[in-house]
C-alpha cells in the first residue's frame, strides 16, 4: 500500500502522497490524507491506516530542546513519544522483546528523515527519499529527473511513475510544502 514522497528543493520541502487503500487483490481512493502537519512537521505513512491516524491525531510532539541535536532528537525524544502513542494507540507489536511500529517520512527542520518499523531514523544524502510498495520506482524517478529544477513536477512524476508501476499505488495525489 502507498507511495510517500519527499523532495528537498532551494526553496522547500514537498512531500507527497497518494490515494490508495490496498488489501489483498483490493483497492480503493481514500479520502483520508497519508500526509499532514503535526505541530511543527510533515508525516507521510504509509503501513496502516490505524497508525496514520494515530499519528495524526494521537501523537503529541515533546519539546525540542536547543541543546540538543535534530537527528538526536529524532532518535531518541521524537521516537519514543511515537513508540508511546503507538503502544496506548494499540498499534504496537512485539517480537521477543523488540518492539514494532511502521514506516513514515518526517519533514523536519528542512530536513527528511525516513522511520522505519523497527523506529530506526535514517537520513538521505539524496536531498529525496520515499516509502511504501512504490518505493523504488519513485526513487528512481526522482534521481533520474535531478538535473531538473522544478520541485513540485519531479515529485508529481515519481508519484505518476510509482501509480504506473505498482498495483498498490494511485492518484490522486495529496503534496505538501515546508518553506526552507
Amino acid at each position: 500500500m502507498t507511495c510517500i514522497v519527499a523532495l528537498k528543493t532551494k526553496a522547500a520541502i514537498l512531500i507527497g502522497a497518494d490515494s490508495a487503500s490496498v488489501g489483498g487483490l483490493d483497492s480503493r481512493v481514500s479520502t483520508v490524507p497519508k500526509v499532514f502537519r503535526v505541530g511543527d512537521m510533515l508525516i507521510g505513512c504509509t503501513t496502516s491506516w490505524r497508525m496514520i491516524q494515530l499519528l495524526q491525531h494521537g501523537l503529541t510532539l515533546p519539546k525540542h530542546h536547543a541543546d540538543v541535536e535534530t537527528m538526536a532528537y529524532m532518535c531518541t525524544v521524537f521516537i519514543n513519544a511515537v513508540r508511546d502513542c503507538f503502544r496506548t494507540g494499540g498499534f504496537m507489536t512485539k517480537d521477543k522483546e523488540t518492539e514494532y511500529g511502521g514506516t513514515f517520512l518526517v519533514v523536519y527542520r528542512e530536513r527528511i528523515f525516513h522511520v522505519d518499523g523497527d523506529y530506526q531514523v535514517n537520513e538521505s544524502a539524496d536531498g529525496f527519499d520515499a516509502c511504501g510498495c512504490g518505493e523504488s520506482y519513485a526513487l528512481g524517478s526522482l534521481h533520474a529527473t535531478a538535473q531538473q529544477d522544478d520541485g513540485r513536477a519531479r515529485l508529481q512524476l515519481a508519484l505518476e511513475t510509482a501509480a504506473h508501476f505498482s498495483a498498490g499505488v494511485r492518484g490522486p495525489f495529496t503534496v505538501l510544502e515546508a518553506a526552507i
